[in-house]
């Protein structure tokens, strides 16, 4: 299997603002084509840890390095490699469409290229909207506009920061098609967001960070497997006799009615996937029962759910120090 040197490398990276501890001793890399997300509650140091990496912090311990080239040393290298969408819109209204563009590219020393830009507005849907004045773009055309800028002069690595903040359900369906359309041409993208589902749905590794520390980075569906479970809720006819609850205590199951049976099991142990085999032993003693199942819901851990137990679990530990 081909390895590639990662586009994003951070190591041992810490920041101190007197007395609190932004950033504790991280480390981790984002490797090329893949869509990276860090999830962390409020004050949790994601801010802090892309201000380090786009060069808005240039006070820091250890090192992080863009495509080889390290962010202080070479800062004005690594900043023509990233692009940077923040949650905050922040282009001038009293400009056209097309002529924020053409003035984006010289923050970047790129001179204007109308058909670029053309080509830019067209992938994003916005060619119509070209000679119209910002502030009559919608709320979905701005943050598609964001992140026409940021792409502007070719980032090979793209920071989207709360990407769908505020927008509706329409409209985030919208961008999630954009970024994923960004990743198949191979535009490797940082993701931070407070909407767990948004992560769940784009990410191909997530980290989670808390009070400066990260506590975990792996591959999304590692996350699910490990701490996810399974759950399924059986409503019966008759309320569950005494006999089922014996015959059945040794299984994860929950009463949440008298006529209800929630089965919760780990997605994956030590033996594999038990869950379908409860579930047939549940339906099985029902049967023995005589008890008429009237209906059959089931579902998995959301990875909001997971990500809450983390941090809690660390806020916890980090308490009884």
């Amino acid at each position: 299997m081909q390895t590639y040197a990662p586009i994003l490398d951070i190591q041992a990276v810490s920041k101190r603002y007197d007395s609190l501890q932004a950033l504790n001793n991280l480390s981790f890399t984002v490797q090329p084509g893949e869509i990276f997300a860090l999830l962390g509650p409020n004050g949790a140091g994601k801010t802090t840890l892309i201000g380090c990496i786009t060069g808005l912090i240039s006070r820091f311990e250890g090192s992080i390095s863009v495509a080889g080239y390290d962010v202080k040393s070479a800062s004005q290298i690594t900043r023509q490699l990233i692009g940077f969408v923040p949650q905050e819109l922040n282009f001038d209204g009293f400009f056209t469409t097309r002529e924020v563009l053409h003035f984006q590219g010289g923050f970047y020393n790129v001179k204007p290229d109308n058909q670029k830009i053309e080509k830019i507005l067209d992938d994003f849907g916005l060619l119509e909207k070209a000679d119209v004045n910002t502030r009559q773009l919608s709320g979905g055309m701005k943050r598609r506009l964001m992140i026409c800028k940021a792409l502007l002069h070719d980032p090979v690595l793209l920071f989207l920061d709360e990407p769908t903040a505020g927008v509706d359900v329409e409209l985030r369906d919208e961008l999630w098609s954009y970024i994923e359309n960004l990743k198949a041409q191979g535009v490797t993208i940082f993701l931070t967001t407070h909407y767990l589902e948004e992560a769940e749905k784009l990410a191909d590794r997530i980290g989670i960070i808390n009070k400066g520390k990260l506590l975990m980075i792996e591959d999304r569906e590692a996350i699910l497997n490990q701490f996810g479970r399974r759950w399924n809720l059986i409503t019966t006819r008759n309320p569950v006799s005494d006999r089922f609850k014996t015959a059945m205590q040794s299984c994860p199951i929950t009463y949440p009615e008298a006529n209800q049976i929630k089965l919760s099991s780990p997605e994956l142990d030590d033996c594999g996937d038990h869950s379908l085999a409860n579930l047939q032993t549940v339906l099985d003693e029902l049967k023995a029962d005589n008890n008429e199942i009237i209906h059959i819901d089931g579902g998995r851990s959301s990875l909001e759910s997971i990500f809450k137990e983390i941090v809690s679990a660390d806020s916890q530990d980090s308490a009884m120090l």
